[in-house]
């Protein structure tokens, strides 16, 4: 078949019209289990925890868009992440960039270190001290870009290569930039997780997660997991989610738009003190973001005097919703410190109290600015 280009493999990678009547829509198939023509003999599923072809429409568009062979989706994305995490025996380690997503380090810090799997965290955006905190142990070079909350940009190509001399998978998580802005397993990882409930979905209406990879081995040990185990989503959630994924480079644009403006707003704006956008261009992240990325994504998030304001600033938007997620048509607003990132206070990962997460969504720019503008006062 042609090869497509991105915005249409988008609409119909894995969504051909469906044969008994033509729907052009992918059919929400809900069913738990499959009429077999003879023993041990299914169409194509058993039984739908192993398999539903809502789902496999949606895990072939998320391989397509992501240039990788096998796609597996999950119930949420800390389901895909433990599912990926599963894959580790006690004693092997994990190295965490620094500013991961809080429910990443809980998951190893409270979870799994309990079963001997170790972990560290280093500054990822300085390759050297990738290299230099690798241990022999190491399994998994974790990498977050760009990250959640403080928007650091780390160069995949780099790490990959840093990971690979060690003999170590790179995973990167690409929940803030997306297939269409970034494609990690090109730049040399072997490894896409995804929170599907974010930009993937797009509408801040379900939950979901996956893991995209080329790696054959890896692939097979997934799809045993994702049956063994069993955290996969229901048909409806892949429904939502395909439909989501149909708009996705039409949304994006406007994500990186409209951040793009509040960005340069903030920056000029007396009362902020700090400002992390990878598109602003004395941004630290800004010359690799511009290597590795087609724009710079929809998150924004800026500092104020202190966390008294913080709060006070993020309880007085009207546009920007008060609500912790992200990646939604709507404009969120939040304080990781009291909020989303509560999970790693106390850790190395603890973040500014006096930092405020922006999600900006798909409305017109100069009435978030106009928003933005009301609140700080």
């Amino acid at each position: 078949m042609k090869r497509r280009r991105f915005q249409t493999r988008a609409v119909h990678a894995g969504q051909d019209p469906e044969p008994q009547h033509g729907a052009v829509s992918v059919p929400i198939f809900q069913t738990s289990t499959y009429a077999q023509p003879a023993v041990g003999r299914p169409r194509s599923h058993d039984y739908a925890r192993g398999g539903n072809p809502t789902r496999d429409a949606l895990q072939a568009v998320l391989a397509s868009l992501e240039d990788g062979e096998h796609a597996f989706c999950f119930a949420s994305g800390l389901a895909a992440e433990s599912s990926l995490l599963l894959t580790l025996s006690p004693g092997d380690h994990v190295l965490l960039g620094d500013d991961v997503y809080g429910g990443t380090y809980r998951l190893l810090a409270q979870v799994l270190g309990g079963w001997g799997v170790g972990f560290s965290t280093v500054d990822m955006t300085q390759p050297d001290e990738v290299r230099r905190a690798l241990t022999e142990r190491t399994k998994i070079v974790w990498v977050e870009t760009p990250t959640n909350p403080l928007l650091k940009v780390v160069d995949i190509r780099a790490v990959a290569a840093v990971a690979r001399e060690a003999g170590a998978r790179t995973v990167v998580d690409n929940t803030f930039a997306t297939p269409y802005l970034q494609r990690p397993l090109e730049l040399g990882a072997e490894v896409v997780v995804h929170s599907v409930t974010k930009y993937l979905g797009g509408h801040s209406d379900l939950v979901g997660g996956a893991v995209v990879t080329s790696d054959e081995e890896l692939a097979e040990r997934l799809g045993f997991l994702s049956n063994a185990v069993g955290a996969v989503p229901g048909p409806m959630d892949c429904y939502l989610a395909l439909r989501g994924v149909r708009t996705l480079a039409i949304r994006m644009e406007a994500h990186c738009r409209g951040a793009r403006a509040v960005a340069e707003f903030l920056a000029g704006h007396p009362k902020v003190t700090g400002v992390h956008y990878p598109g602003l261009p004395d941004d630290p992240g800004h010359s690799v973001a511009s290597r590795q990325m087609s724009d710079f994504g929809g998150m924004v998030s800026f500092e104020v005097v202190s966390a008294e304001e913080a709060i006070r600033v993020a309880e007085s938007t009207e546009l920007f919703f008060l609500a912790e997620s992200l990646g939604g048509v709507e404009s969120l607003i939040e304080v990781p410190g009291a909020m989303t990132h509560v999970s790693v206070a106390g850790s190395p990962l603890e973040v500014p109290p006096n930092l405020i997460r922006l999600s900006v969504g798909i409305e017109d720019p100069d009435d978030l600015v106009s928003d933005l503008a009301d609140a700080l006062g």
